[in-house]
């Protein structure tokens, strides 16, 4: 494994490209940082973001998570731009050529997803830790430590969405086209929801329908928590209306993730396997 994963890294890190995305990707997680830094002072009026609860613990492993997950589309980049320099620079030919089988191409490939996804989910953490202990009004380990569930599930987010762009770049071969096909992959199941509305089903069937979807059920893994906020809530309370939303993690949503990306690598590995390189 250690082998696979340093022939990735001497490609990516070779690849001016695929290097300058990775830092900035990096760079972006870090910068949440600066929404503490967001501050409105007219006359009377002063509103500083950070003391609105966005840095409180647990809410933070929630609320950084669920942020931070759009930067994804960055190292989306870099892994379909990964397959296509492989069929475009005629290195994968090679690496077969010198004893690398199928498997472990896939394998390596598959290694470098998961490595992403770690190293992001451990970036998540430690920032959100650091923002919390500075600006969370409560600091007691056990409510530092809860609702943890937020990580895992990003991690497990990234590692099915990762996946799915590894699928495409091997489906498709190029860059261009690959990230094409995810955004109408995207407006497809914008699509189908909007039929299944429509014609067939109520609300709740369509999203129940709908979570079993590839991009929907990454979506719902990690929850909007903007209306989790005190303030949100009270104004909620004020007009008259009840939020009533479960942002838990549920297993069966990680379940459903979980087994899109082993369709996603096995998928991968039977194109491979079928194609003549």
């Amino acid at each position: 494994m250690k082998r696979l994963l340093q022939i990735e890294y001497i490609k990516l890190w070779n690849n001016r490209a695929s290097r300058v995305l990775i830092i900035a990707y990096f760079v972006l997680l870090t910068s949440i940082a600066l929404i503490a830094a967001i501050k409105f002072d007219i006359g009377p009026v002063k509103f500083h973001l950070a003391e609105q609860g966005i840095f409180n613990f647990p809410y933070i492993w929630h609320f950084n998570t669920f942020i931070t997950a759009f930067f994804k589309l960055f190292l989306a980049i870099v892994i379909v731009s990964m397959m296509a320099n492989e069929y475009s620079n005629k290195t994968i030919k090679q690496n077969l050529i010198d004893g690398l089988s199928k498997k472990e191409f896939i394998l390596s490939k598959f290694l470098t997803v998961i490595a992403f996804a770690v190293v992001s989910t451990i970036f998540v953490f430690v920032v959100s830790m650091v923002l919390g202990l500075i600006y969370s009004d409560y600091n007691e380990l056990s409510i530092i430590f809860s609702d943890l569930e937020f990580l895992l599930a990003f991690f497990i987010k990234l590692v099915g969405f990762f996946s799915f762009c590894l699928f495409l770049g091997i489906f498709v071969k190029r860059s261009a086209f690959a990230l094409g096909f995810l955004i109408l992959w995207q407006v497809f199941e914008g699509f189908a929801r909007g039929m299944l509305r429509w014609q067939f089903f109520d609300k709740d069937t369509t999203e129940i329908i709908m979570g079993f979807f590839p991009l929907n059920s990454m979506w719902n893994l990690i929850k909007e928590p903007f209306s989790r906020l005190s303030a949100v809530q009270s104004v909620a309370n004020q007009i008259g209306e009840e939020i009533a939303v479960n942002y838990h993690v549920h297993w069966y949503e990680v379940l459903i993730v979980v087994a899109w990306t082993g369709i996603f690598i096995y998928l991968s590995y039977a194109l491979l396997k079928k194609r003549d390189l």
